[in-house]
């Protein structure tokens, strides 16, 4: 049995330092709940990994995603936040006060707990897919889609999400490549129709994207056709922007033991609310929300569960 020692208790723990997490540390500080956070694997979350956002209100400008979360990070601090370095490695939440287990060593006991960590955006597993991030590769079009406005895009997967991508870039880029592995779309007949009709997409049936190139950004993708099939054929394509559209896996894993999920992993919900099946624990962020994925939903979901996590104590007299 692992060796651990329960040397703290708290009244808030906060699993997770993008902007649920951080948005969560800042209004749980100012209600003197003195919360504890723990930044995880990816200090800022994904938002990192954005070169600029534009569409989070307040930065007429625009802003990188690693200023951003540096921001909100200083912010929660100067209300009082203890944040630290760690990732949480195993939960207890059978009954109140919870138990997190940090790094394999190190137990805390919380009164509210907050999961805020995230889901991660699938990748091919490309090199060439790290080499170019953000100068030509996302996982977010609705993020960085603004970036390819009359340029030429393309699109990896087959199922819905990949066909909203493809139709919102659609409306802003010159040309969208859809590129799908197998010969069939795997999205709703409705997607199916949407994308089929709209005259600036075309869509690569079983074709496997293997490298991308270019000289200071992406200029182009180079695929394969019927890959290991007899006419197999190589294929180039120009393209200024590589969007992946094959899914997110939530980094609930930890805490599924007790929490209920959806079959991909996503926390599920009280509707409207980031209240999970257990009393005291609440869900904020992407973590939570396979459908906006964006910044400011997610700083406001980590809004509400600060509110819930106060009601909860308020009502159980902690």
């Amino acid at each position: 049995m692992m060796n651990t020692s329960t040397n703290e208790k708290v009244r808030c723990l906060i699993i997770g330092s993008g902007p649920a997490g951080y948005t969560a540390a800042i209004y749980a500080s100012r209600a003197n709940l003195e919360p504890v956070l723990y930044e995880g694997i990816q200090p800022g979350g994904q938002l990192t990994t954005t070169t600029d956002i534009e569409n989070f209100p307040g930065y007429p400008e625009g802003i990188s995603g690693f200023e951003m979360m540096e921001d909100l990070k200083k912010q929660a601090q100067r209300f009082g936040a203890d944040i630290r370095t760690g990732i949480a490695t195993a939960s207890d939440l059978f009954s109140a006060p919870y138990k997190v287990t940090i790094d394999g060593a190190k137990e805390i006991e919380t009164e509210t707990l907050i999961i805020a960590t995230g889901a991660t955006a699938k990748y091919l597993g490309l090199p060439d897919e790290h080499k170019y991030m953000g100068m030509g590769v996302s996982a977010c079009a609705t993020c960085d889609g603004f970036f390819y406005r009359k340029k030429n895009v393309a699109v990896v997967g087959g199922g819905d999400t990949a066909c909203e991508e493809a139709l919102y870039l659609s409306g802003l880029a010159n040309h969208v490549y859809l590129i799908v592995r197998k010969p069939f779309l795997r999205a709703s007949k409705v997607m199916q129709f949407r994308v089929n009709e709209a005259p600036n997409i075309t869509i690569l049936y079983e074709h496997n994207t293997i490298g991308l190139f270019g000289e200071n950004g992406v200029e182009g993708a180079k695929l394969v056709k019927r890959m290991g099939e007899p006419d197999e054929e190589q294929v180039t394509i120009a393209i200024d922007g590589f969007f992946l559209a094959i899914g997110h896996k939530p980094n609930s894993d930890v805490f599924k033991p007790w929490i209920e999920t959806d079959e991909v992993g996503y926390i599920l919900t009280e509707p409207g609310t980031p209240k999970t099946n257990i009393p005291g624990v609440f869900a904020a962020g992407d973590v939570a929300d396979p459908v906006y994925r964006q910044a400011i939903t997610a700083a406001g979901s980590g809004c509400k569960a600060v509110i819930e996590a106060e009601r909860y104590l308020l009502e159980a007299g902690k």
